[in-house]
């Protein structure tokens, strides 16, 4: 049996301990991981720092998601402390009912087994896992990508022992160090042990991993996310959720990547955007038009309005109405993240109703796609496909159903 498939027997081995945890267990053993994140912050920054000095020939963006401080991993445990005040979705009764026969069922939540995920190098994304799995009583095998590889054994490492001290199993999270395409194909392909794969990370990575694995995949997405700018826009709001949207943190899924604005507006609002942008250092990549009415703006190519950047750069269309920037934003985006800024409620609603994305704002920035600010605690990643969940998926959306069925010695007839 190869290194990888011995990972995931091990996880499908341990998942029935975790599943049977009541949830003040859990929640123990949720505190363990926060308090260990603290306590070895320095075994965690010296992995860290071996990925980084081993990275710098890497882009900017790619270097922020790698990176951890003090501060990002003190963050990280709060967000796990927060999963703790949160109810604990297993066992949870979603309906019942007694037929005719007199049957008594109940549909309850249950954990989905051994959840997989291959993700790139976003160590934070090592701990949302184990921690999103302890609550919902989930094993859970691990592969991030070798860029990574130092970080996330220093992260396993300190909370598998944290947890062994405090005399519980740690058997239930296990990293695959393998981080060969062959390991990647070979985790796709262990239908025998994982229930559910979740990749996370690039568009060519979510892409190879729906095409190619046998194990039941949740897709996340990239994030091409616009923000449309309506004629009856607040254009100081605007500029303010553009910016945030733009600027907060480039190299995210929920950062703004196209700007699309009404033809009525544009000839005295786009410039000012434009500057804007340009003032705080984004390239702006921009439609006949936006070159037209603004200077310095690059041409766009059609490519440049599929691309998900994760830099400082950013495409900028003109539209006719809500209706052209609806088809534009479905023709072109990811399902992911969009946003209206508007005055007008009922081209709210058109917008709302009529764009196919996982989240559509009203007068909102787009970086607020997130399990922590959604109220998760923490997230597995943006779901953009329609079965099983969409969005971040939480806690909920990382259970399954089962049916509890009480008889009396009912036979059927």
């Amino acid at each position: 049996m190869s290194a990888v498939n011995e990972c995931c027997r091990a996880a499908k081995a341990a998942c029935g301990y975790l599943a049977q945890c009541p949830s003040g267990v859990k929640n123990a053993m949720l505190e363990i991981v926060a308090q260990s994140l603290l306590d070895e912050t320095d075994t965690i920054l010296q992995g860290n720092a071996l990925d980084l000095a081993a990275a710098q020939d890497k882009p900017e963006h790619f270097l922020d998601r790698l990176a951890l401080d003090a501060t990002r991993i003190c963050g990280i445990g709060e967000g796990v402390r927060a999963l703790i005040t949160l109810n604990d979705p297993v066992g949870e009764i979603k309906e019942s009912w007694t037929t005719d026969t007199g049957l008594n069922i109940v549909k309850v939540r249950v954990p989905l087994g051994v959840v997989g995920i291959i993700y790139e190098a976003r160590p934070n994304v090592t701990v949302d896992a184990i921690a999103l799995c302890i609550k919902t009583g989930n094993a859970v095998v691990l592969r991030g990508s070798k860029d990574a590889l130092q970080s996330n054994r220093a992260i396993v490492g300190v909370i598998r022992s944290a947890l062994e001290k405090n005399g519980y199993r740690s058997d239930f999270i296990q990293l695959i160090e393998d981080t060969t395409h062959a390991g990647a194909d070979a985790l796709m392909k262990c239908r025998e042990f994982v229930d559910v794969l979740i990749p996370r990370g690039s568009a060519a990575l979510i892409r190879t991993v729906v095409d190619n694995a046998s194990v039941p995949v949740i897709e996340t997405g990239a994030g091409n996310c616009h923000a449309y700018v309506e004629k009856t826009a607040d254009l100081h709001m605007a500029k303010e959720i553009l910016l945030n949207g733009k600027l907060q943190r480039p190299s995210v899924c929920n950062a703004l990547e196209k700007l699309l604005i009404d033809r009525d507006i544009a000839p005295t609002a786009l410039p000012v955007l434009v500057a804007e942008l340009q003032h705080h250092g984004v390239e702006v990549r921009g439609c006949a038009e936006t070159c037209a009415l603004c200077g310095g703006v690059v041409p766009a190519t059609d490519s440049d309005f599929y691309t998900e950047y994760n830099a400082l750069t950013i495409a900028v269309k003109v539209v006719g109405d809500c209706d052209e920037a609806i088809t534009w934003i479905n023709a072109h985006g990811t399902h992911h993240s969009e946003v209206i800024v508007t005055q007008d409620s009922a081209v709210a609603e058109k917008f709302l109703n009529g764009v196919d994305s996982a989240a559509v704002y009203v007068n909102a920035s787009t970086r607020f796609t997130d399990g922590f600010e959604f109220g998760f605690g923490a997230e597995m990643g943006i779901s953009t496909q329609k079965l099983h969940a969409r969005g971040p998926l939480g806690l909920r959306q990382l259970t399954s159903e089962k049916y509890k069925i009480y008889g009396q010695g009912q036979t059927r007839k």
